[in-house]
């Protein structure tokens, strides 16, 4: 793929530039990663192992893909709030991010050849509204 590089097992396509997130503030840049940081602990202590943080393509980019105890490669959306004004976090993943994932995931796919079996796509939502108590919940195959 062109403009790729190396990031972890795959390849980083068309990578924005450094520091570049779109716009987004340094406090929901934070809250991002934090709920990504959470989501992942669920997803390890699950049996899944990461094989791509934040992977990103000029569709859109993929918060984690893990590959889980029996050998599906899944795509997993996160979305973190700190309250309850604007839904659930699961209720932030709309048809059309849903369409964009699917380009992407094909797009890893493509530059991560490696005979696999499945793939899924779930979104992890993290509440971050209780302070000190996180809740996550885990929603598989929503594809």
């Amino acid at each position: 793929m062109a403009g790729a590089r190396g990031e972890g097992l795959g390849m980083v396509a068309d990578k924005w530039p450094a520091g570049d997130d779109r716009g987004r503030t340094d406090q929901r840049v934070a809250l991002g990663r934090e709920g990504e940081r959470l989501a992942e602990q669920l997803l390890t202590a699950r049996g899944a192992r990461v094989l791509a943080r934040n992977w990103r393509c000029r569709e859109a980019e993929l918060d984690l893909v893990v590959l889980d105890s029996s050998g599906r490669v899944r795509f997993v959306e996160v979305k973190t709030r700190t309250g309850s004004g604007f839904g659930s976090p699961a209720e932030a993943v709309t048809e059309e991010k849903l369409r964009r994932l699917r380009v992407a995931a094909r797009h890893w796919l493509a530059a991560n050849p490696g005979g696999w079996r499945q793939v899924c796509f779930d979104v992890v939502g993290v509440d971050l509204s209780d302070a000190g108590y996180p809740r996550l919940e885990l929603l598989e195959d929503v594809i």
